[in-house]
């Protein structure tokens, strides 16, 4: 075919076709056979001549894919390009004039004339494609094959076009409209939410003229178009709106009420985003409302959140937390101000019960006990139990725990440990008011709460060791099942070493059982009847924290008994020795001087005392000490205790004399002491062994005294232990592990560890090197 009848096929066809395009960008319906028809002309017309071409003189031609073409010669030469070309031709002037009639449109006016014909053109373009499927598939994609960049299908080609006549020219106005709209809508006016949507459909649909040039496709989406002709001005709107928004709330409103509002604007942003904007602008919206909503009202929530606290407004203090979480690294000085307020209102509690709280264990641990449930209660519902405010609130209890009013006026941070073992000791005790086994459970969960703020966790274990023999010895514990409890949770914190004594102890128990049994039948097999009755327990030295009692004359009531059970257990364990713990002894006596049998519940001592009027109704102090060989001072709290019960009479001192200031330095050696005959009571069994104020005193300060020298132990231990593993360390280096290893017990002091290492040296287990004084090095 030659050129000028091609040409002629294109107008023909071009004419078909003009007719059919009309009918679709005006909008006006088209039956299938018209459509069918439309596809079957760009059809023929792509299919006519596919072999010739045109030739320009005095370029070379190359064969490609079976086709002929000319290098010198776009690609708009091949059947089919001209058609693309008239194609494009119509949309442009198509498009001028649409544009033209929506160039003076303002505000609403210019959204519903976009979006209106918009919708229009889309569907319309959309038809179009279809019935040009085939100049898509072959020729569009051969050209784009070739090299061609500025070739898309129908579609993308109609999108383009859009995009250079319509939206170049509109873009300001429409823009400008939607971000209208939007700030009447945060100002709870009713707006269209549609037009919007129809233009931001738009805009991101106008992303598909994006090419990406690594891609097989000939165009994929962006939203570059959505994001520097709309996002941008979106967010800088929004930035500058809350901005002021946030500077006008604060002067007429509280935070909380601010803060109330920021939630409701978050929530705001996102249903917008849902309603009528790209999902992909979500994340940075919010981000955005953040830092101006929040981040940069940040010194005035946190002073806020101190109000808060201190007015237990936990709800809002809820919310407050909720806004802030979003900023990164914001809620670190939350943490600290809930830190501070949680220490503070400690130390302010303790304080005002300090002058009970310092002799009463139960004051001062439920005190602690009642601050730590108070604000766990606030981490968990406020903070929804977040690990780093669950660290500030454990950060502060052990703070005020172990350095409060109460520790500093005994002078030791040993008083929390030693008053919550004597708490343990109360409740583990025969006649505790908390009998009930849940009770007890929880109450021992609350302990270890306690315990595990403690530092000095080695002098708890040495006064509830105390404290526990006491009970065992005494026969005092409510119940050895709750006893064992209680080892068990200490064992579950600390270790099985931790503990190792305390489990001995309850051994030590039930082998004295089986020995007291065995001392029974020795006796009816060697016939020793003039015992008294009499039980025993025998304990090892090593396990329970018990001192010698000083020396006493024994009565020759007793002296039978004693000496029996001696010759009985030396005789089944030589080289065992056995030292009587005269001060945890008791016994009873019946009286027979008076009308009324009574039966007197009392310790050793007072036994001793006692005994002696058998021989004598009447003594001086001095005679009694001497026949006694009781130490002076336990004498006079012995004799003390026994005029007080009305047992003994002192004729040197007034009846009314002896009250709660009467002491037992008022008791002078040459009063005479007599048993008062006419003695009288109405309990026929009457318990006189009161614990004496000088044993319970020398007991503590033992105490006290055998920790220092353990923690000293200790420590040299450690090192030792370290040096053995390291060979060579720096000093430095060296407390720094040491501390790191006992931190679990007890916070060494550098002085001691100074000392000890001092200590290590002298004793040839360590010694610092010749050239490096610093660095200590190991002898095997």
């Amino acid at each position: 075919m030659s050129q000028t009848n091609r040409h002629v096929k294109l107008d023909e066809v071009w004419a078909k076709l003009l007719d059919g395009i009309n009918h679709v960008y005006q909008f006006q319906g088209m039956k299938k056979p018209a459509y069918m028809l439309l596809y079957t002309h760009v059809y023929d017309y792509c299919i006519s001549n596919p072999n010739q071409s045109r030739t320009v003189p005095g370029t070379s031609r190359v064969h490609i894919g079976g086709l002929s073409r000319s290098n010198g010669q776009d690609g708009a030469n091949i059947v089919g390009g001209e058609l693309y070309n008239k194609l494009k031709n119509y949309l442009k002037d198509y498009l001028k004039d649409v544009c033209q009639s929506g160039v003076d449109l303002q505000g609403e006016g210019v959204l519903r004339f976009y979006t209106n014909r918009w919708e229009k053109y889309q569907f319309s373009s959309k038809v179009m494609n279809d019935f040009c499927s085939y100049i898509n598939r072959h020729w569009v994609q051969r050209e784009f094959n070739s090299g061609r960049k500025d070739i898309y299908e129908i579609y993308t080609m109609a999108m383009d076009s859009w995009q250079k006549v319509v939206f170049q020219p509109l873009h300001k106005q429409v823009t400008h409209a939607c971000l209208d709209l939007i700030k009447s809508e945060r100002n709870n006016e009713i707006i269209n939410t549609r037009l919007i949507s129809g233009v931001i459909q738009s805009y991101v649909a106008l992303g598909f003229t994006e090419e990406l040039t690594n891609s097989s496709h000939i165009t994929s989406p962006t939203l570059t178009i959505y994001r520097d002709y709309f996002e941008l001005y979106f967010l800088h709107d929004t930035e500058q709106f809350y901005r002021l928004e946030a500077a006008t709330f604060l002067v007429h409103n509280s935070v909380t009420e601010y803060l109330k509002k920021v939630a409701t604007r978050l929530d705001e942003e996102v249903h917008r985003v849902q309603s009528y904007l790209h999902p992909s602008t979500l994340s940075i919206l919010i981000k955005k409302v953040e830092e101006v909503l929040i981040r940069d009202q940040l010194d005035a929530i946190y002073t806020e959140a101190k109000k808060l606290l201190r007015d237990e407004r936990y709800q809002d203090l809820a919310l407050l937390f909720k806004l802030t979480n979003r900023i990164p690294n914001a809620t670190n000085e939350l943490k600290k101000i809930v830190e501070n307020h949680i220490y503070e209102m400690g130390i302010n509690t303790i304080e005002r019960v300090s002058g009970t709280a310092i002799n009463d264990p139960k004051v001062y641990i439920e005190t602690v006990i009642d601050i730590h449930k108070k604000f766990l209660k606030l981490v968990q519902e406020s903070f929804n139990g977040e690990q780093g405010f669950t660290a500030a609130l454990d950060k502060a209890c052990g703070k005020f725990i172990n350095n409060n009013v109460v520790t500093q006026s005994a002078g030791s941070t040993t008083k929390s440990p030693e008053l919550l073992a004597r708490y343990c000791d109360a409740l583990l005790r025969k006649g505790s008011k908390a009998v009930e086994e849940t009770d007890l459970e929880e109450k021992f969960n609350q302990i270890m709460i306690v315990f595990n703020y403690i530092e000095d966790k080695d002098v708890y274990q040495k006064f509830y060791s105390k404290m526990l023999a006491k009970r065992l010895v005494g026969q005092l514990s409510a119940s050895d099942d709750y006893e064992e409890s209680m080892i068990s949770k200490l064992k579950q914190a600390c270790g099985f070493e931790y503990t190792s004594k305390l489990q001995r102890m309850f051994q030590d128990i039930g082998v004295s059982k089986t020995l007291l049994t065995e001392y029974e039948k020795y006796c009816e097999n060697h016939s020793i009847t003039d015992t008294a009755d009499f039980s025993v327990m025998v304990l090892s030295s090593n396990s329970w924290p018990f001192s010698g009692s000083s020396n006493f004359v024994i009565p020759l009531e007793l002296k039978s008994t004693f000496n029996s059970f001696t010759e009985f257990y030396t005789h089944r364990h030589n080289g065992r020795k056995l030292t009587w713990l005269h001060q945890h002894s008791k016994g009873e006596l019946q009286t027979y001087f008076t009308t009324q049998k009574y039966i007197l519940q009392v310790s050793t001592y007072q036994m001793v005392v006692l005994l002696l009027f058998n021989k004598v109704l009447t003594w001086t102090v001095e005679r009694l000490q001497d026949e006694t060989q009781i130490k002076s001072e336990l004498l006079l709290q012995v004799i003390l205790g026994l005029l007080k019960s009305k047992l003994l009479i002192c004729t040197d001192i007034n009846d009314d004399e002896i009250d709660e200031d009467f002491k037992e330095s008022d008791i002078k050696t040459h009063y005479s002491i007599r048993l008062s005959t006419d003695f009288r009571s109405k309990k026929l069994r009457i318990n006189l062994n009161v614990p004496l104020k000088s044993v319970e005193q020398k007991d503590i300060e033992g105490v006290h005294r055998t920790i220092d020298e353990d923690r000293k132990m200790v420590i040299q231990a450690a090192i030792v232990r370290i040096m053995k593993a390291r060979q060579t360390l720096r000093h430095a280096l060296l407390m720094q592990e040491v501390i790191q290893q006992l931190s679990s017990r007890f916070r060494p002091k550098i002085p001691v560890i100074k000392k000890c290492i001092d200590v290590l040296i002298e004793k040839e287990y360590l010694e610092r090197q010749s050239n490096e004084k610093d660095v200590l090095r190991y002898l095997a």
